[in-house]
């Protein structure tokens, strides 16, 4: 006589490893996202994964991420339920179990418009938005100024070298808020193409570019104003072919229109929300993009 099937809330949640790489993937596919198994490398290294696996024996039911920055923060992300076991409890119950595990240490995430409703019910309040933006990046090199003279750009950006990391991190502890070595550590080579901007020999901003299926995404972005975060993005779209994405703090209204101006196209945002926390820490007049909306 068989058993009754157990619940679908009572399954175990279990540590995610590498080795679960593709599962988490078909899980993104299931659900209409990008597979993004480049990106799945970095959060099952960087991050805690956790996971629940479907019982009918087809992979994972559910799974979500959370990238640990210290006691002051940890961002959640990757919070996904295959299809046919959505809309049960699934989702609420990971959360819980998340929650549950880093304690009292502040979280963060960004919710689409579908996942707010599930986070506000945990207690997460909303303290921002980004915009994302897709399409080609066409850029202004070619245009001249009102005397027909071409102007160089007024920033000067290069390709990250090893010997910037000390320099990197020490620049984007005070933007972001809280130490992020081991993912900045990671940056080269996730990344295909990392660039900084300098002035004096100093480091004043830094842009990574890294893989999605038949697109790049820019991020992360910092940067000590607006001049130097277009020169960063400039940089980057340069070096690529593919369509571009980018994630952007809407409280940045100068870069988002800069964007639109050449060429990206407006496409669906997310809200910021924070719990324990009432806002993100660090400074958001540099922070302009997120690495990724799974690690802030």
């Amino acid at each position: 006589m068989h058993s009754p099937s157990p619940s679908l809330l009572d399954l175990p949640v279990r540590r995610l490893t590498r080795e679960d790489l593709v599962p988490c993937a078909d899980l993104c596919e299931d659900r209409g996202w990008p597979r993004d198994e480049h990106r799945w490398g970095l959060l099952l290294s960087a991050s805690t994964a956790y996971g629940v696996d479907a019982p009918d024996g087809k992979g994972l039911m559910a799974c979500c991420v959370v990238t640990s920055y210290g006691p002051g923060l940890a961002a959640v992300g990757m919070l996904l339920v295959a299809g046919r076991y959505a809309r049960q409890g699934v989702a609420r119950r990971l959360m819980r179990h998340v929650m549950k595990a880093v304690g009292s240490t502040p979280l963060a995430l960004y919710a689409t418009s579908q996942g707010a409703p599930l986070y506000e019910a945990l207690g997460f309040s909303h303290s921002g938005r980004a915009e994302r933006l897709e399409g080609r990046f066409v850029a202004d090199g070619a245009k001249a100024s009102g005397s027909g003279v071409h102007t160089r750009p007024a920033v000067r950006t290069r390709p990250a070298a090893a010997d910037d990391l000390r320099e990197l991190v020490g620049l984007d502890l005070p933007v972001f808020g809280t130490d992020r070595t081991h993912i900045i550590a990671r940056l080269p080579a996730f990344c295909d193409g990392l660039q900084v901007s300098e002035e004096n020999g100093e480091l004043t901003g830094y842009a990574g570019l890294w893989p999605s299926g038949n697109t790049h995404v820019i991020g992360p972005v910092i940067a000590r104003d607006t001049v130097t975060a277009k020169a960063l993005v400039t940089a980057l779209a340069a070096t690529t072919d593919r369509p571009l994405r980018i994630d952007v703090d809407a409280r940045h209204e100068e870069l988002l229109g800069w964007l639109e101006d050449r060429g990206m196209k407006p496409a669906a945002g997310t809200a910021v929300m924070t719990y324990g926390i009432p806002a993100l820490p660090g400074d958001a007049a540099r922070r302009f993009v997120p690495l990724t909306l799974a690690t802030g």
